[in-house]
């Protein structure tokens, strides 16, 4: 039995303050979901709140079936600022997550040396994170995640603190763990190209109180995207998101450079 993670009618406040009202959506297993929306409008949230970091007000999130056999979490995340120790080296850092978990070193060693080498890694398990380019901590920072097999992985703007070249590497890794590992994501961008290369379907928030404007889903195989055929397409749902957003991100825009 495939499984699904749902989200019900998920609302949060910080104080006063509405972050996110009534949203709902559902991811199925092996599919990619994409949230994007202006700022403020409650993407950090939506994904702390289905990763268990924050209680909702209200709603509810949930999985639905069975959990794949090997998946020793639900939920993993992969952070923006990639959250490595420095004082550990890269095995180190990918072992964490085993830590808690009730299994022989052996079997944690192997789980380690895979994660490493789907990461390309390998070479590099005994350097400090001191030591690695901006993406290849960021490699670390899939590995650790993958190391769990988890149901689901939470990505919260994973490539932004990266200059643009080590994005398109990024993005590639990504590609390929995809195809091969057949994952279920969430993926939190601002950024509407990595939303249409890496996402099924993307999720339109709108600005606060966060709430589901339109999803929007992505018709070309991920694998045919960067192909001439795929341009046309692809420049038109840029521009279909980039309308859902637009004037509510010029709003956010002008009250940032007010505050």
């Amino acid at each position: 039995m495939t499984f699904e993670l749902s989200v019900s009618n998920v609302s949060h406040a910080y104080g006063a303050t509405t972050a996110l009202d009534g949203v709902s959506l559902e991811v199925a297993e092996g599919e990619i979901v994409a949230i994007i929306g202006p700022s403020g409008c409650g993407k950090s949230t939506l994904l702390g709140i289905i990763g268990g970091l924050i209680e909702p007000t209200s709603g509810a999130v949930g999985v639905r079936g069975e959990l794949p056999a090997n998946s020793l979490n639900p939920f993993t995340f992969i952070f923006q600022d990639f959250a490595l120790l420095p004082w550990r080296d890269v095995r180190g850092n990918v072992m964490l997550p085993l830590e808690h978990h009730r299994m022989d070193k052996a079997e944690k060693a192997a789980r380690v040396t895979e994660a490493l080498a789907r990461t390309g890694l390998a070479d590099f398990a005994g350097a400090l994170p001191k030591q690695l380019s901006g993406g290849m901590r960021q490699r670390v920072g899939i590995a650790r995640a993958l190391v769990v097999s988890p149901a689901v992985l939470l990505m919260d703007e994973p490539l932004s603190a990266l200059d643009a070249q080590t994005r398109e590497l990024l993005m590639d890794d990504f590609e390929a763990i995809w195809a091969r590992e057949k994952t279920t994501g969430v993926y939190v961008t601002h950024n509407l190209d990595e939303a249409l290369r890496m996402a099924d379907r993307v999720v339109v928030l709108r600005r606060r109180p966060g709430r589901v404007r339109e999803i929007v889903s992505i018709g070309i195989p991920r694998d045919e995207r960067r192909k001439p055929s795929a341009r046309v397409e692809l420049a038109r749902l840029h521009e279909t998101l980039w309308a859902l957003i637009r004037e509510e991100a010029r709003m956010a825009d002008r009250e940032v450079v007010a505050g």
